[in-house]
């Protein structure tokens, strides 16, 4: 079951449909779309609204796909530690255990 949720950007409010657990992650998102785009307002005085917008979800796309390669880079380590633990105990147990 879904609530609407008010959020404001840009001095905006906009009511958003969601549901109650996923509440503090919206109001979170917004918060940091808004800081976001005040950002880029402030940097780019002569840009209009639709050139900040754009601005903003590309910096923020270029954010998570650097945290996906970030997380995938930190999965292979732990993957290869692993398999280095695993290796050394497998050479370190008697055969019938292993």
């Amino acid at each position: 079951m879904s609530e609407p949720v008010a959020v404001r950007i840009l001095d905006r409010e906009y009511l958003i449909a969601c549901a109650p657990e996923e509440r503090a992650g919206l109001v979170a998102a917004a918060n940091y779309l808004d800081g976001k785009l005040r950002e880029l307002r402030e940097a780019h005085r002569g840009g209009g609204l639709e050139r900040i917008a754009v601005l903003a979800g590309l910096n923020i796309a270029h954010e998570l796909l650097g945290e996906r390669r970030a997380g995938a880079d930190r999965d292979a380590h732990l993957e290869r530690h692993l398999q280095t633990l695993k290796s050394k105990l497998d050479a370190g147990l008697p055969a019938s255990l292993q």
